[in-house]
Formats: structure tokens, sequence, C-alpha cells
């Protein structure tokens, strides 16, 4: 007998059992435990050694989930903002507390953290090349439907202005955004049809955006659109696949030159297919609108660890990792220094400037001591630190390591 189809999701409940997990997690916590050492109060980094090809900063992301994890739990939690900028050697954040109460959620803690903040961080590429036009995140079609939610939260705090997943949008408390889909004209079996279907049965609110690649040339459909809905048309949407797509910014250029000289210069040009930053930037100062899924959804990875780097108090950790607990200090210009826990820093060893603590308890004995910042309230911090990034040429230099 053929196996009864399912969906392949871990529950809350068991994620927070333990149960996603590598195996030698489970092993090393009988250990640890059978040999009377499951009290040993260590201190463990969240951290990348890395970063992808070409990046030198990621958004850290995922902390909500993490704190989850480890609420009720009997450990202290000193963690960089979520939303917070962070470069290579930098601990985003750092667990202390006994080796049994959170050894076993390594795999999970790791797996929040690093793929939301590969989202996140790659949503504010994005975010940075197209700045101030509307970018909507389309992604969820290329994960799990179990993570959509989740990659539609990183995708929204790392800087797009909305989502279009409809669970996504309800849990971090905004509203979804569309337009619509091909399925729709072709069920229809003409464009014209569809366009007046959409705008008569939608509610006024829904702003009417055609979408004008489906049988024709896209200028022919964007001007056959104009002609159908006249001022109602709030925008077109160019979806065009890249086997016939050739000079994406002609395409646009010459949609946009023939609504404007037949007066329909207040439609604005929406696109979406296959985009990643490099195209948004070609793109950014012709186009209105994007549409990003796959680039943001599936991005490259910012590989982030988790180490022991203290034992019983004491500086401990595998080679190639720095022991001891530090703490990571920045100036207004973006200048970090990783400094070991104990040693203060009074200004910037770079420029001299006032410097602040990113790494701040959140946690005490499992207790959470600090609010956690809503999805919105974090990406407005986002596009501030992007701000930041912007006027310095996107060119953040490594932290400085003092011991």
């Amino acid at each position: 007998m053929s196996p009864k189809p399912k969906l392949y999701y871990a529950d809350e409940g068991s994620i927070l059992k333990g149960l996603v997990t590598d195996i030698y997690f489970l092993r090393t916590e009988e250990i640890v435990k059978r040999s009377g050492l499951g009290e040993s109060r260590v201190c463990a980094d969240v951290h990348s050694y890395g970063l992808p090809r070409g990046y030198s900063w990621a958004v850290f992301a995922g902390l909500e989930e993490a704190i989850r994890l480890l609420e009720g739990r009997e450990v202290n939690v000193f963690a960089m903002e979520e939303g917070e900028i962070f470069r290579p050697y930098e601990p985003v954040m750092e667990i202390e507390g006994p080796y049994s109460e959170f050894g076993v959620y390594e795999s999970a803690i790791l797996g929040a953290l690093r793929h939301e903040s590969s989202v996140a961080t790659k949503a504010a590429r994005v975010r940075l090349a197209t700045w101030d036009k509307q970018l909507v995140f389309f992604g969820i079609r290329c994960v799990h439907p179990a993570v959509a939610p989740a990659v539609d939260r990183a995708a929204f705090i790392g800087g797009c202005d909305a989502v279009s997943g409809v669970l996504g949008a309800e849990m971090i408390g905004e509203r979804p955004i569309g337009t619509m889909p091909h399925a729709l004209i072709i069920v229809f079996g003409d464009q014209e049809r569809a366009w007046r279907a959409f705008d008569e049965l939608m509610p006024p609110e829904v702003p009417r955006i055609a979408l004008c690649d489906t049988f024709d040339d896209e200028r022919v459909e964007a001007l056959r659109a104009a002609e159908v809905l006249g001022r109602r048309l709030h925008a077109v949407r160019l979806d065009t696949p890249s086997s016939r797509r050739g000079n994406m910014r002609a395409i646009v250029e010459e949609v946009k030159w023939t609504l404007r000289v037949h007066g329909y210069d207040w439609v604005k040009v929406f696109v979406s297919g296959g985009i990643d930053e490099d195209d948004a930037r070609e793109l950014a100062d012709v186009v209105d609108g994007f549409g990003v899924g796959t680039s943001i959804a599936f991005p490259p990875s910012v590989d982030l660890a988790l180490d022991i780097v203290e034992v019983g108090g004491k500086p401990l950790s595998k080679r190639g990792k720095l022991p001891g607990r530090k703490q990571v200090y920045r100036c207004d210009r973006f200048h970090d220094s990783v400094v070991p826990v104990s040693r203060v820093l009074e200004s910037c060893p770079t420029c001299g400037g006032s410097v602040r603590p990113l790494l701040r308890p959140l946690l005490v004995d499992g207790r959470l001591v600090e609010p956690l910042k809503p999805p919105r309230e974090i990406r407005k911090e986002v596009l501030r630190r992007l701000q930041t990034i912007r006027e310095l040429n996107d060119s953040l230099l490594p932290p400085k390591i003092l011991a």
C-alpha cells in the first residue's frame, strides 16, 4: 500500500521539544548529563566568519524566533537588535548558561537566524538598488509553504515595502499586495475581458495594475489596457519571461513612451520576473516598481555558526575561533570594533568618534527583559541603516579586532 500523502513540516511543539536537531546534539546532551557536566555553564557565540562573495555586511534577522526557543530556559542572552547590520567576526548573539539548557536547540536557532538573515540581507541589497521605488516580495512560491510566513517577514524587515503572501502579511500585521496572474487572463482567453472583470469585481482600494505581456507585445497590451481602463488604470506590470525578454530596459522605455504619447502619462510601469539586484539597478531610473521573488527567497547564504567560547568562566574555543565573551562597539560612521566583554571602549579607534555597544541583554534567566520590536519598526530601522550605507557608498570597513 502506498503511503498517504502528507505535508512534511515541523510544528511548533516539535521544534520546542528539541526534535528539529541533529542527532549528535541529542547524544551530546545525554553524555554531558550522565557525566555530571549538565550544569556546567558555558557561553556560545553566534557569528559569521565569512559572508557571501561581494558582501561586506549582512542584516541580522530571525531573532524573535530564536528567543521563542530560549525563553523560559535557564539562559542569559545578549544580542544585537533584529535588523542590525553586522560584519564578519562580530557576534550577533551570545548565549550563556548550562549547556544542557540550549545545546539541543543549536540546529533550530541557526536555521532561523541563518535563513532569515540571508533573506533579509538580499532584500536589503535589492532595496539599495531600487531605493525610492516600490518593492514588493513575490517569493513564497519559491519556498516550502511551512516557512513562507518567516520568509515574508524577513523580506519585509529587510526593506521590501510589502509582501504578496496572505498568511505572512497577516502574521506581521501588514496588508498583502499583488496584481493579477497570467492564469486570470488565460482563463478568460482575452486580455480585455480579464482586465474589465478585475476592475468591475475588485474593491476600489485594490490598485488596478494590468498584466501586459500574456499574448501580445508589451507595448500593444499596455496601450490596450490604458484604453480599456482609462483613469482607473494605476499601472501596467511587465512579467516578460527571459526567453522573450531581449533588452528589458528598451522594452520599458518603449512602453512608457507609447503610453505618454497617447496621453496616458499617469500610468506607472512595474516589472517582475527573475529580477535580481543588478537588474533592479539597471532599471531603477525608468521603472516605478518591482516585484522580486526568487533572488530574495533563495539568496546566497549568510553562514552563521554557533561556537562555545567560554567554559566555567574561562575563555575556551576550538581552533579558528576567538575564545571568550565579546562586545561589539560602533560609531556613527559604522566603524566597528570587537573587544573582550571586560574591556570598555570609550571612543572609536578608527575615527575617534563616540561609540555604543551593540550586544544588549535580552533574556536574563530565561525572562525577556526588553520588548521585541514589531516588524514595521524593525524595517524602519533597517532603512535608516541602509541610508547610512548609501552615504558611505556601500563600503563598510571590516571590524577592528582588539584584544
